[in-house]
């Protein structure tokens, strides 16, 4: 076993929860000592740190959910001396004000660590050409698949977003083995490959794709084009980025990284925690992180947990592919609908994996459209032929969503592509 498949990912449940409550102890003190937010939060709730002895303890603390960083911004929840922090990464802010997390080097080094578990697991080794093409800068994906790949010895290429000329032109003149991109990159990377003839000079076997929501219909087209295996990959810029919790060959889920996070499942509604198993809100807490601890972290993503045994002989808990988010699934005309549910459709229809959502709202009543780019075999179809396959698309959507949208297949190549992570909805009910 090499040092990047450390013992830990086959302890006994026995030793690494004995180990989680060690490090719960330590951290749970650490936060409530340096950080205000805690003590005030833990006396509400009059829970002293001598209080959590074990991870039995962990439902006494009180939840953090992102308002709460948001609110502390910039250095509310920083529990070490800025003169420790040697790195910070941020969220996008896209939905609100930026949320920054703090790292130390031994932060780094965790992370590092956590990232090469990732790409060991995805057969990644020193022999290896790891292809970055997450965003680098304050989005973790880069940095933190860059240090991955660092610490497994691999050659690795930070070839960063964009510029898709140059990311196959390097592709192909250094032979890449692993591609690290958004799902959607990878979708258009394939696209871009085939139409230029190059899939026969591409040496990919493996591809470690994260930071936005993709089907199993999404992963086995990218599977197809690109001649590769597809692992997922999981994380948050608040916990520590990408490598929370990773992908091995079996794709069954997601390990997590137990010895450095500890899961739990919650009734979104209640704050209730539910049994291994149950659908839920998967919640997070830090057991070694020194500089940013954020402790029982409302991730809004709904999964499931198992320990069913692997293949793989990996004993870390399972989380399942995110089966939505609690706070960003769409209400239409009162019907929950995921994004997700309409890209199996699509991909199960035989179509490119572009789209748009676009909800409006006229009159009060909510509108709500679908549009999907042809392929350029459709492109050439008559009239009659195109209104037949939306007509075809509405039912099957209607019977996944039990609620009718209006599809309009658009002009190959009309979706901006994503180089970061798509854009799959835009709802104009809060513009």
């Amino acid at each position: 076993m090499n040092r990047y498949q450390p013992e830990i990912e086959c302890a006994s449940e026995d030793r690494l929860r004995g180990l989680q409550s060690e490090r719960l102890v330590r951290t749970v003190k650490h936060a409530y000592d340096n950080v205000a937010f805690y003590r005030r939060k833990m006396d509400e709730h009059k829970v002293k740190p001598a209080d959590v002895k074990s991870m039995d303890d962990l439902p006494k603390l009180p939840f953090l959910c992102k308002d709460d960083l948001r609110d502390a911004y910039p250095y509310g929840f920083l529990a070490v001396p800025r003169s420790e922090v040697v790195r910070i990464q941020s969220t996008s802010g896209t939905t609100g004000k930026r949320v920054v997390a703090f790292y130390t080097q031994q932060d780094i080094d965790v992370w590092d660590e956590c990232c090469a578990r990732a790409i060991v697991a995805a057969g990644g080794g020193k022999d290896d050409v790891v292809h970055v093409c997450y965003g680098y800068g304050l989005f973790t994906g880069g940095p933190g698949l860059n240090g991955g790949s660092h610490k497994v010895g691999s050659m690795t290429l930070p070839m960063s977003s964009g510029n898709t000329e140059r990311q196959i032109q390097f592709m192909c003149d250094l032979g890449s083995t692993i591609l690290c991109c958004t799902p959607s990159y990878a979708a258009f990377l394939a696209e871009a490959i085939l139409e230029q003839g190059m899939a026969d000079r591409i040496s990919l076997k493996a591809g470690i794709f994260g930071a936005e929501a993709w089907s199993e219909e999404m992963r086995r087209d990218i599977e197809d084009k690109l001649r590769i295996k597809a692992y997922d990959i999981y994380g948050l810029t608040e916990i520590s980025g990408p490598g929370v919790s990773f992908e091995c060959s079996e794709q069954t889920g997601m390990h997590i990284n137990e010895d450095h996070f500890a899961a739990e499942i919650i009734d979104p509604a209640t704050g209730e925690t539910l049994p291994l198993g149950s659908k839920g809100e998967l919640v997070f807490s830090c057991l070694s992180k020194a500089a940013f601890p954020l402790l029982r972290y409302r991730t809004r993503d709904i999964c499931v947990l198992s320990r069913k045994a692997c293949s793989c002989g990996r004993t870390l808990v399972k989380m399942s592919k995110l089966m939505g988010r609690s706070d960003d699934m769409l209400i239409i005309r009162g019907v929950n609908v995921f994004p997700s549910q309409i890209e199996a459709v699509l991909l199960k229809c035989g179509l490119p994996p572009n789209y748009q959502i676009i909800v409006d709202r006229v009159k009060y009543t909510d509108t709500f459209d679908v549009q999907v780019e042809m392929t350029p075999e459709m492109f050439s179809d008559t009239v009659r032929q195109v209104a037949a396959r939306e007509s075809e698309l509405v039912s099957a959507l209607r019977s996944m969503l039990g609620i009718s949208p209006k599809v309009t297949l658009v002009t190959p190549r009309s979706i901006a592509r994503s180089e970061g992570k798509a854009v799959r909805v835009v709802d104009k009910r809060t513009i």
